[in-house]
Protein backbone atom coordinates (compact mmCIF):
# COMPACT_ATOMS: atom_id res chain seq x y z
CA UNK A 1 0.00 0.00 0.00
CA UNK A 2 1.07 3.57 -0.66
CA UNK A 3 -0.37 5.08 2.51
CA UNK A 4 1.76 7.45 4.57
CA UNK A 5 1.87 6.76 7.44
CA UNK A 6 1.27 3.06 6.73
CA UNK A 7 -1.18 1.00 8.80
CA UNK A 8 0.05 -0.68 11.96
CA UNK A 9 -0.54 -4.43 11.67
CA UNK A 10 -0.71 -7.10 14.36
CA UNK A 11 -0.43 -10.56 12.86
CA UNK A 12 -2.68 -13.43 13.96
CA UNK A 13 -1.35 -16.07 16.33
CA UNK A 14 -3.15 -18.84 14.44
CA UNK A 15 -4.25 -19.45 10.85
CA UNK A 16 -5.64 -16.18 9.49
CA UNK A 17 -9.42 -16.28 9.01
CA UNK A 18 -10.62 -12.72 9.62
CA UNK A 19 -9.32 -9.16 9.57
CA UNK A 20 -10.46 -6.30 11.78
CA UNK A 21 -9.69 -2.83 10.41
CA UNK A 22 -9.84 -0.50 13.40
CA UNK A 23 -9.67 3.32 13.08
CA UNK A 24 -8.27 5.42 15.93
CA UNK A 25 -9.68 8.68 17.23
CA UNK A 26 -8.75 12.30 16.58
CA UNK A 27 -5.40 13.26 18.10
CA UNK A 28 -4.27 9.66 18.53
CA UNK A 29 -2.39 7.44 16.06
CA UNK A 30 -2.40 3.82 14.97
CA UNK A 31 0.32 2.48 17.29
CA UNK A 32 -0.89 4.36 20.37
CA UNK A 33 -4.48 3.23 19.85
CA UNK A 34 -3.43 -0.36 19.20
CA UNK A 35 -1.46 -0.47 22.45
CA UNK A 36 -4.35 1.04 24.41
CA UNK A 37 -7.15 -1.10 22.98
CA UNK A 38 -5.12 -4.27 23.45
CA UNK A 39 -4.99 -3.52 27.18
CA UNK A 40 -8.79 -3.86 27.34
CA UNK A 41 -10.10 -7.01 29.04
CA UNK A 42 -13.39 -8.87 29.06
CA UNK A 43 -15.10 -10.11 32.21
CA UNK A 44 -12.85 -13.18 32.31
CA UNK A 45 -9.68 -11.06 32.09
CA UNK A 46 -8.85 -11.95 28.49
CA UNK A 47 -7.47 -9.65 25.79
CA UNK A 48 -8.56 -9.34 22.14
CA UNK A 49 -5.49 -11.11 20.74
CA UNK A 50 -5.98 -14.06 23.09
CA UNK A 51 -9.73 -14.38 22.48
CA UNK A 52 -9.37 -14.20 18.68
CA UNK A 53 -6.01 -15.71 17.69
CA UNK A 54 -7.02 -16.07 14.02
CA UNK A 55 -7.73 -12.34 13.53
CA UNK A 56 -5.32 -10.04 11.74
CA UNK A 57 -5.64 -6.57 13.30
CA UNK A 58 -5.04 -3.60 11.00
CA UNK A 59 -4.86 -0.08 12.39
CA UNK A 60 -4.83 2.61 9.67
CA UNK A 61 -3.23 5.89 10.71
CA UNK A 62 -4.76 9.28 9.92
CA UNK A 63 -2.49 11.85 8.35
CA UNK A 64 -1.46 14.90 10.29
CA UNK A 65 -3.79 17.68 9.24
CA UNK A 66 -4.03 21.28 10.36
CA UNK A 67 -6.69 21.62 13.06
CA UNK A 68 -8.18 25.09 12.78
CA UNK A 69 -9.78 25.18 16.24
CA UNK A 70 -6.64 23.82 17.95
CA UNK A 71 -4.20 25.79 15.77
CA UNK A 72 -1.85 22.81 15.38
CA UNK A 73 -1.12 19.81 13.21
CA UNK A 74 -2.52 16.57 14.59
CA UNK A 75 -3.50 13.13 13.43
CA UNK A 76 -7.13 13.47 12.41
CA UNK A 77 -9.26 11.91 9.70
CA UNK A 78 -10.76 15.30 8.91
CA UNK A 79 -10.82 18.77 10.43
CA UNK A 80 -13.91 19.98 12.24
CA UNK A 81 -15.13 23.03 14.10
CA UNK A 82 -16.58 21.19 17.11
CA UNK A 83 -16.39 17.62 18.39
CA UNK A 84 -19.31 18.36 20.71
CA UNK A 85 -21.43 19.57 17.78
CA UNK A 86 -20.09 17.59 14.81
CA UNK A 87 -22.70 18.82 12.31
CA UNK A 88 -21.42 22.42 12.55
CA UNK A 89 -19.51 23.87 9.57
CA UNK A 90 -19.81 20.64 7.61
CA UNK A 91 -18.06 22.07 4.55
CA UNK A 92 -14.71 22.24 6.34
CA UNK A 93 -14.95 18.50 7.05
CA UNK A 94 -15.44 17.31 3.50
CA UNK A 95 -11.91 17.53 1.98
CA UNK A 96 -10.25 15.47 4.71
CA UNK A 97 -13.21 13.17 5.10
CA UNK A 98 -13.30 12.15 1.45
CA UNK A 99 -9.51 11.79 1.37
CA UNK A 100 -9.73 9.50 4.40
CA UNK A 101 -12.52 7.47 2.78
CA UNK A 102 -10.21 6.69 -0.12
CA UNK A 103 -7.42 5.71 2.28
CA UNK A 104 -9.69 3.37 4.25
CA UNK A 105 -10.93 1.80 1.01
CA UNK A 106 -7.33 1.18 -0.05
CA UNK A 107 -6.77 -0.71 3.21
CA UNK A 108 -10.03 -2.63 2.72
CA UNK A 109 -9.10 -3.68 -0.80
CA UNK A 110 -5.70 -4.89 0.37
CA UNK A 111 -7.16 -6.92 3.22
CA UNK A 112 -9.85 -8.47 1.03
CA UNK A 113 -7.05 -9.93 -1.09
CA UNK A 114 -5.97 -11.87 2.01
CA UNK A 115 -9.39 -12.90 3.34
CA UNK A 116 -13.00 -12.39 2.34
CA UNK A 117 -13.91 -11.92 6.01
CA UNK A 118 -13.29 -8.31 7.03
CA UNK A 119 -14.82 -6.39 9.94
CA UNK A 120 -14.65 -2.58 10.03
CA UNK A 121 -14.45 -0.70 13.32
CA UNK A 122 -13.55 2.62 14.89
CA UNK A 123 -13.56 4.85 17.94
CA UNK A 124 -14.71 8.48 18.04
CA UNK A 125 -13.71 10.25 14.81
CA UNK A 126 -12.44 6.88 13.58
CA UNK A 127 -15.93 5.46 14.11
CA UNK A 128 -17.41 8.42 12.25
CA UNK A 129 -15.00 8.00 9.34
CA UNK A 130 -15.45 4.23 9.15
CA UNK A 131 -19.26 4.30 9.06
CA UNK A 132 -19.19 7.14 6.54
CA UNK A 133 -16.84 5.05 4.36
CA UNK A 134 -19.13 2.04 4.60
CA UNK A 135 -22.27 3.95 3.63
CA UNK A 136 -20.84 6.10 0.85
CA UNK A 137 -18.86 3.32 -0.84
CA UNK A 138 -21.39 0.52 -0.43
CA UNK A 139 -18.47 -1.82 0.25
CA UNK A 140 -19.53 -5.11 1.83
CA UNK A 141 -17.93 -6.24 5.08
CA UNK A 142 -18.89 -8.94 7.56
CA UNK A 143 -19.77 -6.42 10.27
CA UNK A 144 -19.19 -3.00 11.76
CA UNK A 145 -18.67 -1.98 15.37
CA UNK A 146 -17.82 1.36 16.87
CA UNK A 147 -17.95 3.39 20.04
CA UNK A 148 -17.96 7.07 21.05
CA UNK A 149 -18.99 7.96 17.49
CA UNK A 150 -21.37 9.99 15.36
CA UNK A 151 -22.49 10.25 11.74
CA UNK A 152 -20.71 12.95 9.70
CA UNK A 153 -22.87 15.03 7.35
CA UNK A 154 -25.85 13.25 8.88
CA UNK A 155 -28.64 15.04 7.02
CA UNK A 156 -26.91 14.66 3.65
CA UNK A 157 -26.23 11.00 4.35
CA UNK A 158 -29.84 10.18 5.18
CA UNK A 159 -31.04 11.94 2.03
CA UNK A 160 -28.44 10.15 -0.09
CA UNK A 161 -29.42 6.71 1.22
CA UNK A 162 -33.04 7.38 0.19
CA UNK A 163 -32.14 8.06 -3.45
CA UNK A 164 -33.63 5.37 -5.73
CA UNK A 165 -31.00 3.07 -7.18
CA UNK A 166 -28.61 3.33 -4.23
CA UNK A 167 -26.86 0.05 -3.45
CA UNK A 168 -28.80 -1.37 -0.51
CA UNK A 169 -26.71 -4.49 0.19
CA UNK A 170 -24.58 -2.47 2.62
CA UNK A 171 -27.67 -1.96 4.78
CA UNK A 172 -27.60 -5.67 5.68
CA UNK A 173 -24.27 -5.22 7.49
CA UNK A 174 -24.54 -6.20 11.19
CA UNK A 175 -23.78 -3.15 13.37
CA UNK A 176 -22.87 -2.78 17.04
CA UNK A 177 -22.61 0.72 18.51
CA UNK A 178 -21.58 1.54 22.07
CA UNK A 179 -21.32 4.75 24.06
CA UNK A 180 -20.81 5.73 27.70
CA UNK A 181 -23.07 8.25 29.39
CA UNK A 182 -20.09 10.00 31.03
CA UNK A 183 -18.26 10.54 27.73
CA UNK A 184 -16.97 14.11 28.12
CA UNK A 185 -15.58 14.39 24.59
CA UNK A 186 -18.38 13.11 22.35
CA UNK A 187 -21.80 13.41 24.04
CA UNK A 188 -23.73 10.17 24.26
CA UNK A 189 -26.55 11.86 22.35
CA UNK A 190 -24.32 12.00 19.27
CA UNK A 191 -23.87 8.24 19.39
CA UNK A 192 -27.59 7.68 19.88
CA UNK A 193 -28.31 9.89 16.86
CA UNK A 194 -25.89 7.76 14.82
CA UNK A 195 -27.75 4.60 15.86
CA UNK A 196 -31.12 6.17 15.10
CA UNK A 197 -29.96 7.44 11.68
CA UNK A 198 -28.70 4.00 10.68
CA UNK A 199 -31.98 2.43 11.81
CA UNK A 200 -33.94 4.93 9.69
CA UNK A 201 -31.81 3.88 6.73
CA UNK A 202 -32.89 0.29 7.33
CA UNK A 203 -29.87 -1.16 9.13
CA UNK A 204 -30.15 -3.61 12.01
CA UNK A 205 -28.28 -1.82 14.80
CA UNK A 206 -27.44 -3.12 18.25
CA UNK A 207 -27.09 -0.13 20.59
CA UNK A 208 -25.39 -0.48 23.97
CA UNK A 209 -25.19 2.44 26.39
CA UNK A 210 -23.17 2.21 29.60
CA UNK A 211 -23.23 4.42 32.67
CA UNK A 212 -19.47 4.86 32.85
CA UNK A 213 -16.32 4.38 30.83
CA UNK A 214 -15.73 7.93 29.63
CA UNK A 215 -14.50 8.48 26.09
CA UNK A 216 -13.51 4.87 25.72
CA UNK A 217 -14.66 1.29 25.73
CA UNK A 218 -16.57 0.27 28.84
CA UNK A 219 -14.82 -2.53 30.69
CA UNK A 220 -15.70 -5.27 31.10
CA UNK A 221 -19.32 -5.11 29.86
CA UNK A 222 -18.61 -3.17 26.67
CA UNK A 223 -15.68 -5.44 25.92
CA UNK A 224 -17.93 -8.46 26.48
CA UNK A 225 -20.42 -7.03 23.97
CA UNK A 226 -17.77 -6.58 21.31
CA UNK A 227 -16.41 -10.07 21.95
CA UNK A 228 -19.92 -11.52 21.50
CA UNK A 229 -20.42 -9.46 18.34
CA UNK A 230 -17.13 -10.52 16.73
CA UNK A 231 -17.62 -14.12 17.83
CA UNK A 232 -21.07 -14.22 16.26
CA UNK A 233 -19.74 -12.89 12.97
CA UNK A 234 -16.95 -15.46 12.93
CA UNK A 235 -19.40 -18.28 13.61
CA UNK A 236 -21.63 -17.16 10.73
CA UNK A 237 -18.58 -17.04 8.48
CA UNK A 238 -18.04 -20.76 9.02
CA UNK A 239 -21.44 -21.71 7.63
Amino acid sequence: MSLDPPPHIVLPKAKHTHTVIFLHGRGSDAVTFCNEIFESQDSSGRFFVDIFPSIRWVFPCAKKRWAVTDAENMHQWFDMASVLRPQEEAEMQKPGLWESVNEVLEVLRAEKELTEHVILAGISQGCATAIFTLLTSGVLVDGFFGFCGWLPLAEEMEQMMRVPGRAVDVLTTPVLLQHCQDDGVVPVGNGKELADSLKRMGMQVEWECFENGGHWLNEPDGMDGIVRFIGGIMERGKS
